[in-house]
């Protein structure tokens, strides 16, 4: 199958205009028609038709097959790669760049678990309560753009050096239920043990919190440039702003002060699994 396409109007709408152009380029030398091309390939006409008008994300199945009916020779084939970073919505493309790009990844979360921590079955339960709800195919690519950004997590690589600051609640909250939550904690105990990474907890029972506000993170990107990222209700914005961003950093060195240690957090979240 391929997927609707929901896609802010941006590079990623050109890349599945040429995509689309080409696969009707080829189609129309090979002297096939629209449901003749999906006939041979296993997609419906309506299919092909959106594919061809890029109001489909082809899915690489889809282009595999195409190339090798149409006798492309691979021209077709190689555009997997570009067409799947435009399989994701704009602001996660963005983000995953910038989490590339950086040496040092920090994050507080108050509400959630950090999606570079989630399970898929976590994630998916996260998305599920989303209100009005997504439809399956923008549920199909949140998902895989979520689960794309966590190949971040290199374990043959020291860098970035990842430090995430979850509040309690977060680890308490059932979300998806106990068997869900009970894989995502052991999850965060799978990770906590990367030699590159350091995840603290921030008690209920700390009297101050800078991070009420809300959750946010920064990055710290190779040239020394530190910047920040906040995602609320509808909104989501990079902050690049120096003397915003040296707030924001303050307040996260403050809440990771007051947090367990990253050895006190791993066994502080070892007794909620056992509580759970």
């Amino acid at each position: 199958m391929s997927e609707d396409l929901g896609l802010d109007e941006d590079d990623s709408g050109a890349v599945l205009r040429t995509v689309g152009r080409q696969i009707k380029l080829w189609r129309e030398a090979a002297g096939l028609t629209q449901a003749e091309l999906g006939a041979l390939i296993g997609y419906g006409e309506e299919q092909v038709s959106a594919v061809e008008r890029a109001r489909r994300i082809p899915k690489p199945e889809f282009l595999d097959k195409a190339d090798e009916v149409l006798g492309a020779g691979g021209k077709i084939a190689e555009m997997k790669k570009d067409v799947a970073e435009a399989r994701y919505p704009k602001k996660v493309r963005n983000l995953k760049k910038l989490e590339a790009e950086a040496t040092e990844l920090c994050a507080y979360n108050n509400s959630i678990i950090h999606g570079l921590l989630q399970t898929e079955e976590y994630a998916l339960a996260s998305f599920a309560t989303r209100r009005p709800t997504f439809t399956e195919e923008e549920v199909d690519r949140r998902m895989a753009a979520r689960m794309a950004r966590q190949e971040i997590f290199d374990p043959t690589k020291a860098r970035p050096v990842f430090n995430f600051v979850q509040c309690e609640a977060t680890l308490r909250r059932p979300i998806g239920g106990k068997m869900v939550m009970r894989r995502q904690l052991e999850h965060l105990l799978e990770l906590g043990n990367l030699r590159n990474v350091d995840l603290q907890v921030l008690p209920l029972s700390c009297q101050e919190n800078p991070g009420l506000d809300g959750s946010f993170r920064l990055l710290k990107l190779k040239d020394g440039t530190t910047l920040g990222y906040v995602e609320v209700q509808l909104f989501s914005r990079v902050i690049t702003n120096p003397q915003e961003a040296q707030i924001l950093d303050t307040r996260y060195g403050i809440i990771r002060a007051q947090a367990l240690t990253p050895r006190e957090s791993l066994a502080f979240i070892e007794k909620v699994l056992g509580e759970t």
